[in-house]
């Protein structure tokens, strides 16, 4: 179906007002809101799922009319809460729409980390009151015509509806042409960073091509991948998983490797970091403005910047590298003070190579040889 078809059809239904978390199956929708609205007014880039909730529930409360929340299927766990705690019917009762890309559809081969939540997505939205339409290949424009006109009545009762989108659901729309960067790529720098460590320090990479090109450069470099931990799903929380490993093996050196839109979704996570004081973990943050993996939407306008953040929250060394010399004089004064907590931020350039690859082993395989490694 017609991206533009399908906003119109939600325009009947009052949906003026669009935000969420991009996704790569929702591309066509995506990339068609920022042409159309940018990144302000009509349209918000969300930090995350829950927060995209509240903002379609407070764009009600202020107009009475219902708002479009868009997002992969992996993060309704993060609208549940609102879901159920502020717009269901036994709280506020506060109508929203949602646009979920549904990765991992039962009979569609996709990544491990999306398996079990394509088989749970339509439970988990129909737990939480939503009534549920799929939209895919053959929905045609009657089929769609049939859902608003269904649609309308819920909304008026102050229920939610969701509208569950397969691969190829959704079509059309100019790709997001971002401003690009002179600077490093992100598998340049992630090369510095395995090269600069020593052989025996552990790696947690975030979802995303971050993880893909940590593990191809293991490969290519003649490395093993034991001392790896790469975190296929989970978006938002590799930070907290490298605390974790850091707090339990206070012997042993660990660096995170982060994104700039996965350290969006839980930036409260830094304040814990500097909280608990593990000095043993460096937190390596990479910038490149944009959500990459799922289509390259800006993260808060592509101009944050993390390392003023880091220090507002205690790191005591909250760096940031722009060039391959600064990355070099970076982990220099990094490696010179193993006693403070270290944060660094690297601007990388979007793109990747073409033929990335994906990792060959399972996630199981993955976490049974870094447990080896760790002994356990």
């Amino acid at each position: 179906m017609d991206t533009r078809f399908f906003l119109h059809g939600l325009e009947q239904l009052g949906v003026a007002f669009y935000t969420g978390v991009p996704d790569s199956l929702l591309k066509p929708l995506n990339d068609t809101l920022y042409a159309d609205h940018g990144l302000t007014g009509a349209h918000v880039v969300a930090a995350d799922e829950g927060g995209a909730v509240a903002l379609a529930a407070g764009h009600y409360i202020a107009t009475g009319k219902p708002a479009m929340v868009y997002l992969q299927n992996s993060g309704i766990g993060n609208a549940v809460n609102p879901l159920a705690s502020l717009t269901h019917g036994m709280v506020y009762g506060i109508p929203c729409v949602l646009v979920v890309g549904w990765r991992g559809e039962p009979g569609v081969h996709d990544e491990p980390q999306h398996a079990y939540q394509g088989i749970v997505s339509r439970q988990m939205l129909e737990l939480c009151g939503l009534t549920v339409f799929e939209l895919d290949k053959a929905t045609s424009e009657a089929d769609f015509a049939a859902m608003i006109t269904a649609s309308a009545p819920l909304l008026s009762r102050g229920e939610s509806i969701a509208f569950l989108v397969r691969k190829g659901g959704l079509t059309g729309g100019e790709p997001v042409r971002l401003p690009q960067r002179d600077a490093m790529t992100r598998e340049a720098a992630i090369r510095r960073l395995v090269q600069d460590a020593a052989e025996t320090d552990y790696f947690v990479s975030t979802t995303g091509k971050a993880s893909r090109e940590l593990f191809e450069l293991r490969e290519a470099l003649g490395q093993g991948h034991g001392r790896d931990f790469l975190t296929v799903g989970s978006m938002g929380h590799a930070n907290m998983i490298a605390l974790g490993m850091a707090k339990a093996r206070p012997d042993a050196a660990f660096w995170c490797v982060d994104g700039d839109g996965a350290a969006m979704m839980h930036l409260g996570g830094l304040a814990i970091e500097a909280q608990q004081r593990a000095t043993n973990l460096i937190h390596v943050l990479l910038n490149n403005g944009a959500h990459e993996s799922v289509g390259g939407m800006p993260v808060a306008g592509g101009t944050l910047r993390f390392a003023p953040i880091a220090q507002a929250a205690g790191y005591e060394l909250a760096l940031t590298a722009e060039t391959d010399g600064e990355l070099t004089e970076a982990l220099q004064t990094l490696r010179a003070a193993p006693g403070k907590l270290r944060f660094l931020e690297i601007i990388v350039s979007c793109g990747a190579r073409d033929d990335l690859g994906r990792p060959t082993q399972t996630p199981k395989e993955n976490l049974q040889s870094l447990m080896q490694a760790l002994g356990k």
